[in-house]
């Protein structure tokens, strides 16, 4: 009887222990739970604020080649522009050139042939003296 008595007391106390023990595991279990929770929280919030972020420099990167593409196109535009006043210029400088070319061959033609009708006249002049 003294063994039955040693066994049930035993028994009552693993299952005290157990009771404290299941007690234990869900509080634990509970805080494992909560921290979890509190983690997954605090992860998809990073994860929006990442992603919020990443949106605004995506933005703002696309404003960046839209303004730099703008600034390329004036930049082209204005080259483009001086190119053709450039070449205007110069097209005009080469007609005034040709022409003024023109106007000093003239002129040089003239002279010569001035000159060679006097010299004409004048051999022709001392022909006529020496015929005489």
């Amino acid at each position: 009887m003294k063994k039955l008595l040693i066994a049930t007391m035993m028994v009552a106390g693993l299952a005290a222990c157990t009771q404290e023990a299941k007690k234990e595991t869900q509080e634990a279990a509970s805080a494992v739970a909560s921290d979890v929770n509190t983690a997954a929280e605090n992860a998809a919030s990073a994860v929006d604020a990442a992603a919020s972020e990443a949106k605004g420099a995506a933005e703002q990167a696309v404003s960046d080649v839209k303004d730099a593409a703008a600034d390329a196109k004036a930049t082209a535009d204005k080259a483009v522009s001086d190119a053709k006043d450039a070449a205007g210029k110069a097209v005009e400088e080469a007609k005034e050139a040709v022409s003024d070319a023109k106007d000093a061959a003239k002129d040089a033609a003239k002279d010569a042939m001035g000159k060679a009708a006097d010299a004409t006249q004048e051999a022709a002049d001392k022909l006529k003296d020496a015929a005489k």
